[in-house]
């Protein structure tokens, strides 16, 4: 049984589970000789080859998804497999989703769900090669984008851009004391030299104005 064995175990092509899945179908065949009633009149081979592939096929279901999916589109995912090398050893190529479909007796959503989710069977290392550079190799992880602040500060600058004049010197000035500087308003009445109480004005009156140019329509800030 050790060539039955061997060929059941690599009929699915699983990386990284060789040894695994010769136990599980060694286990399958154990299984099938426990189960076998020669009164049956049907040959040991014959009866055990369903039960290791089936022990092989649950393996894979519950312990290979690098992604753990829904065992029901697992399952639909092994059948549509099966159904492409069929149709591919069949045709002489690759067939189309809605061939796929056609043979499987599904619709087509389905075999389009089941070819997506396909992708999670297996993942890729982030420390795996990507490409050359020429101080090294670069990785996966090295490729993969990152949220720039710089964005941010981007659109805060075109916001801003538009109320440059808005205020006038001495506002500007009394603003970045407060908000920049973090002084309060005693200490920029005294910078500036008015009283404490000219600074409230000042600070209420500049952030009226330019919270109403700010929620101003592109097109009422656009000149007439």
């Amino acid at each position: 049984m050790m060539p039955l064995v061997r060929r059941v175990a690599t009929a699915y092509h699983a990386r990284g589970h060789e040894d695994d899945l010769h136990q599980v179908a060694w286990l399958g065949l154990v299984k099938a000789i426990d189960r076998y009633d020669p009164s049956y009149g049907s040959p040991l081979r014959t009866y055990a080859i369903p039960t290791m592939y089936g022990e092989v096929r649950r393996y894979l279901r519950d312990h290979s998804w690098a992604v753990r999916v829904p065992r029901p589109l697992q399952e639909r995912v092994l059948a549509v497999t099966k159904a492409v090398e069929r149709l591919t050893s069949r045709d002489g190529r690759s067939p189309t989703p809605q061939m796929v479909a056609d043979e499987l007796g599904m619709e087509l959503e389905e075999v389009l769900e089941a070819l997506e989710a396909g992708s999670a069977y297996a993942a890729t290392s982030l420390d795996a090669p990507a490409s050359r550079v020429e101080d090294g190799e670069r990785t996966v992880g090295d490729t993969i984008g990152y949220e720039d602040g710089r964005l941010d500060l981007a659109e805060d600058v075109a916001a801003l851009r538009d109320l440059r004049d808005v205020l006038d010197d001495r506002e500007r000035e009394v603003l970045y004391l407060r908000f920049v500087q973090d002084m309060t308003q005693t200490e920029i009445a005294a910078r500036v030299g008015c009283s404490q109480m000219q600074v409230s004005r000042i600070l209420r009156r500049s952030l009226a104005r330019l919270s109403e140019r700010a929620n101003r329509t592109p097109d009422a800030m656009k000149p007439a």
